[in-house]
């Protein structure tokens, strides 16, 4: 394809959760021509559908295999940050999990557009697409975790717990990607596409450049739905962002704006880790018989450990028990983690997580090179307030209770990671050196700082965002649903904008 070969009317760059909605329901609403920009391959992959197969596809070429800086307040360790590189996005190699969040949390948000109120209708149509369904086929150890407040139904709203509900028709994966923009005619799909920077006309995004130089011009604007790390970066590139960042790195400033990159944050988490034979799905000698028919059993009736999702259960619950209001969800595995929390390991056992629902510590992002090839330096700022260890500390303590009440029957395993004697200052030393996040990066580019609550980036003309990296805070659940919802919403935005 030569220079300046494809114009369309909007580039959406970022084919994942918000980007695949997003091109979607411009095309529903006839807002113009779309293009999609997707810097990995092809989502159609027999892993991506099977939703176990996140296990592999972690760490794999369809994953940006992101990693922090040394986290100053955790060990000094560089904590995994697993980003889709597909079609699908991160909606592609995620455990699926449905949560809207709490509808005060668009209200805690404080913006115009943004309000529970406002967005309950989005989530709604996202909903009667995707049609998330409970797991129907859960491993025992999650059935079990249904009675451990004794809810049934898992809420961020309330203390609950219970299986969770998950974006899988026919115990395949059913993402943004498959309900929305494969089903979606007339829109391009370009693969491939690794964005380098924008093309400016004056202050209006007119474009794009790619890594492989190529140029693809947008009539009417650009989207930049390219999530928390790439979104940003994008913009730095372009000449957006600190001048003094910026100017170190031999690249022209055209606004300086200091905020672009900051607010960076996570659900950080702690797992405990649990052993015991014959407990979750394992690879000993008395289960290779039910892992070796596993592949046959889920191509012919979608059954077996292969339409797992892994995370099929959970709980929100107060980590001092002090409030009705949750401030910890925990997302239970029915297999054995790595302590590390970073690459799944096929022993009999289950783990089980505290995850902070709304983290005080906020950190950035900034640029490791003009060079797009470059990974950017994420610093999530685990535990840059003492208040968030804290509120691990007590969300562990509780958690274990809440486990030792739970009937896991015979399947009952011992936590080995970090021990039941594992306590008070040594537990949270174990925290800073084992917590990881739950992978959900948001708000580097916050609704009310560089971005505008109709999505417009501040300084510019037809450049827009759409994605979690517009959360001025993270919301107290899984970010997919979120993430989806503001693709929608964007479309709103800009379909009745350029109307």
């Amino acid at each position: 394809m030569g220079t300046h070969a494809m114009t369309s009317d909007f580039l959406i760059v970022g084919a994942g959760s918000a980007g695949c909605v997003m091109a979607s329901e411009l095309i529903r609403r006839q807002a113009g021509s779309v293009c999609v920009l997707e810097a990995g391959p092809s989502e159609r992959h027999p892993l991506v559908s099977m939703p176990f197969g996140l296990v592999w596809l972690m760490g794999s070429t369809r994953d940006w295999r992101f990693k922090t800086v040394p986290q100053r307040n955790a060990g000094n360790r560089e904590i995994t940050v697993p980003r889709g590189k597909m079609v699908g996005g991160s909606g592609s190699i995620n455990s699926m999990v449905w949560f809207r969040g709490r509808m005060a949390d668009f209200d805690s948000w404080d913006m115009d557009g943004w309000r529970g109120a406002d967005v309950s209708p989005a989530f709604d149509t996202l909903e009667a697409a995707i049609k998330p369904t409970r797991f129907d086929r859960a491993h025992p150890l999650s059935q079990a975790v249904q009675g451990m407040i004794g809810t049934n139904t898992p809420s961020p709203d309330c203390e609950s717990s219970g299986l969770f509900q998950h974006n899988m028709t026919r115990n395949k994966r059913h993402s943004s990607a498959t309900a929305y923009l494969r089903r979606t005619k007339h829109v391009k799909i370009l693969t491939g596409a690794h964005v380098d920077r924008l093309i400016w006309a004056g202050d209006r995004a007119a474009g794009v450049v790619l890594v492989d130089g190529r140029e693809l011009r947008a009539n009417k604007g650009v989207v930049l739905c390219a999530g928390s790390i790439a979104s940003p970066a994008i913009l730095m590139r372009s000449g957006l962002g600190d001048q003094s960042d910026l100017a170190a790195l031999n690249i022209d400033t055209r606004h300086d704006m200091p905020e672009i990159g900051q607010n960076l944050h996570d659900h950080p988490g702690i797992g405990l880790h649990f052993q015991g034979r014959g407990t979750g799905h394992g690879l000993e000698v008395r289960q290779w018989a039910k892992w070796a028919l596993s592949p046959l059993n889920y191509a012919l009736f979608g059954r077996g450990p292969l339409a797992s999702s892994t995370c099929e259960a959970g709980a929100f619950f107060n980590a001092r028990g002090d409030s009705a209001t949750p401030d910890v969800q925990t997302h239970f595995i029915p297999f054995y983690l790595a302590a590390s929390g970073s690459r799944y390991q096929m022993k009999s056992g289950y783990f089980a997580d505290v995850c902070l629902c709304h983290p005080k510590s906020r950190g950035s992002l900034r640029l490791a090179s003009a060079n797009a090839n470059a990974a950017p330096q994420i610093d999530l700022g685990l535990f840059n307030q003492e208040s968030d260890l804290d509120t691990m500390v007590h969300g562990v303590t509780r958690l274990r209770n809440l486990l030792r009440e739970t009937d896991f029957g015979t399947r009952r395993g011992v936590e080995f990671a970090p021990g039941e004697d594992v306590i008070g200052e040594h537990l949270k030393t174990y925290i800073r050196n084992h917590a990881g996040t739950a992978y959900h990066p948001v708000g580097t580019l916050r609704l009310g700082g560089p971005v505008t609550p109709q999505l417009h980036v501040k300084q510019t003309e037809r450049l827009w965002v759409a994605d979690a990296s517009i959360m001025p805070q993270v919301t107290s659940a899984n970010t997919n649903a979120p993430s989806m919802m503001i693709g929608w919403k964007g479309a709103e935005f800009i379909a009745s904008e350029v109307a």
